[in-house]
C-alpha cells in the first residue's frame, strides 16, 4: 500500500503539465515574448532579444496570432499577416491548432498562467514565453 503510495505522489509531483481549463484560456489574450526553446535532448536556446513578439486574439474558442515587431517608442509595428487558431480543450489537455493558407499544425499547451505560457510542438520543441516589458527612449 505504501508503495502505491509513494508511486502516486512520485507521479504528481513529476507531472510537470497543467491542468488547463476553458478559464485559464483568457490568458492566452496579448503578447507573449519567447524566452527559450527546450530541444527534446535536453538542450535549451535562450532568447535574450526578440525582434519580433507573439500577439494571441482569443474569443470564446477561436481567434488569431500575429507576429509584431517592438518599436522604440514603445509601439509595435505589423502587418496583415495572421494565424487563425481553434483552442480545444479536453480533461485537462489543451491544443492550439494553428490554419494558414499554406500549412497548418498544432501545439500543446503545458502551461499556461497571466505571466507564462509553455507550449509543445508537434517535434517536442518546448516554447517558452513571458510578458514582454515595454520599452521606451522617450
Amino acid at each position: 500500500m505504501k508503495k502505491i503510495l509513494f508511486l502516486i505522489v512520485l507521479g504528481s509531483v513529476l507531472s510537470c503539465k497543467q491542468k488547463i481549463t476553458d478559464a485559464d484560456i483568457s490568458n492566452l489574450n496579448g503578447y507573449w515574448e519567447i524566452e527559450k526553446v527546450e530541444l527534446p535532448d535536453g538542450d535549451k536556446k535562450e532568447y535574450k532579444v526578440n525582434e519580433t513578439i507573439d500577439f494571441f486574439k482569443i474569443d470564446g474558442n477561436k481567434g488569431f496570432r500575429k507576429k509584431v515587431m517592438p518599436q522604440l517608442d514603445g509601439t509595435y509595428l505589423t502587418n496583415d499577416i495572421q494565424e487563425d487558431i481553434v483552442i480545444a480543450v479536453k480533461d485537462g489537455d489543451a491544443t492550439i491548432q494553428y490554419k494558414t493558407t499554406y500549412a497548418s499544425w498544432k501545439e500543446e499547451i503545458i502551461e499556461l498562467t497571466k505571466d507564462k505560457l509553455v507550449v509543445k510542438n508537434e517535434q517536442d520543441l518546448e516554447y517558452h514565453y513571458k510578458r514582454p516589458v515595454k520599452f521606451s527612449v522617450k
